[in-house]
């Protein structure tokens, strides 16, 4: 089995290593990623721009590892056309520091290269971290979880299975509560726009990082669960439901073409 380990926080995030430690048990492991953290620029490419790619030795093991002057997406682009002359079986993005939550998945780079992947037709799955500090990580007991979701997902590997955004609860064996597959609730909202002075009185505004000050959620909000120490697992695009929406939209004009040939 060949697997690709791509990224949002950088080469050398701790969650990298997390994440290729444990796929090691299961495959062949790749790894491309940026050669600095890329969070919450969502999809973009690079197209005005050269992109150093740079071999890397940094990983004991692996089948072959690089970072680049890029995007997580363009990670994924030129593993799957430049890099990697093998045929891929599933592509992780992660281990990152910091929940996919709600609305803001959208804005996410992790999420990102797996929606990337998608568009090869490459299974993929974005696995983060419910920890804004790298301090109150320990990654021996975040690689025990991810391992439980790595094994599942690789044993029943698809290309129909899409897109999955995976959040890893921080705490230890004792406070874990199990997995849950649950669609994420995008009434959450991490980031908001709040206005500040400057010191002429006039406002400007910034983006908030309020995760610490979320409090109320639906009982079955995904972010709820990851809160009580449940692994929650989301799939995030299928392709049967656009097919639906497909139909849907089919059935609509098919309605405006018979009303106007009357």
């Amino acid at each position: 089995m060949k697997i690709l380990v791509t990224n949002d926080d950088g080469i050398f995030s701790p969650g990298v290593e997390a994440m290729i430690e444990t796929l090691q048990h299961f495959g062949e492991v790749y790894v491309v990623c940026p050669d600095q953290a890329s969070s919450s620029r969502s999809h973009p490419v690079t197209p005005r721009q050269p992109i150093r790619v740079k071999e890397m030795y940094h990983f004991p093991g692996v089948a072959g590892a690089w970072c680049l002057n890029g995007t997580s997406a363009d990670c994924v682009k030129l593993a799957v056309e430049v890099l990697i002359q093998d045929e891929l079986d599933f592509i992780f993005s992660g281990i990152n520091l910091g929940p996919a939550i709600g609305r803001d998945i959208y804005y996410s780079g992790a999420v990102a290269t797996a929606i990337e992947a998608s568009l090869y037709n490459i299974p993929a799955a974005s696995v983060s971290l419910n920890s804004s500090s790298q301090n109150h990580v320990n990654y021996s007991k975040v690689k025990t979880l991810f391992y439980q979701v790595a094994e599942v997902l690789l044993q029943h590997k698809s290309k129909s299975i899409g897109l999955l955004s995976v959040n890893l609860p921080n705490v230890d064996k004792r406070e874990f509560k199990g997995i849950q597959v649950i669609p994420t609730d995008m009434h959450v909202s991490r980031y908001r726009f709040v206005g500040l002075r400057d010191p002429h009185g006039e406002v400007y505004y910034c983006v908030r990082d309020q995760l610490q000050e979320l409090a109320a959620f639906h009982p079955t909000s995904d972010y709820l669960l990851l809160k009580e120490g449940y692994i929650t697992v989301s799939p995030i695009e299928l392709r049967n439901h656009y097919r639906r929406k497909q139909e849907q939209v089919e059935r609509w004009f098919k309605t405006m073409e018979t009303n106007t040939s009357e």
